[in-house]
């Protein structure tokens, strides 16, 4: 009996993502970037500046993680502020408009197939998006090899 045949995997990435690199590579606001993908699912790097289009995704939830600045989520039930190393998950189907007073670098995650005015369509749409550029390759993390047994 033949083996199935499986396509090949993926070969791993060899750098992790910098993500001040990422985000200095990206020159637009509201212009999210694909910096990686799992599960279905994509890890998006975004600056933002002003207010964003009110808008909901009704099939799926969005998470924002902010790297630099404060991000105010505003929700037609009130607002949560969103610093430095927090997230806040905006839930489907919940109205939301991000607003930066100044400018913000958050990464999102959410499935590969969220548009990113939800159910808007204007010109902050962005059907195609770009990537980031590949992390370079840097000299491998020495591997733990243990306590010394001399």
């Amino acid at each position: 009996m033949k083996e199935p045949i499986h396509p090949p995997e993926p070969a791993p990435a060899t750098a992790a993502v910098d993500l001040t690199r990422a985000f200095a590579s990206i020159t637009a606001h509201w212009d999210p970037h694909i910096a990686g993908e799992l599960n279905g699912q994509q890890v998006k790097c975004v600056k933002l500046l002003g207010e964003f289009v009110w808008h909901k995704h009704d099939s799926e939830d969005e998470l924002f993680l902010v790297h630099r600045g404060v991000l105010h989520m505003r929700l037609r039930s009130g607002m949560v502020t969103i610093g430095p190393g927090q997230f806040y998950v905006v839930p489907r189907g919940v109205e939301h408009q991000p607003y930066a007073p100044a400018e913000v670098e958050a990464v999102l995650f959410e499935p590969a197939t969220t548009l990113n005015t939800g159910n808007v369509r204007n010109h902050l749409t962005k059907e195609r998006l770009k990537h980031v550029p590949a992390p370079a390759a840097g000299p491998r993390a020495p591997e733990n090899e243990g306590p010394s047994r001399s």
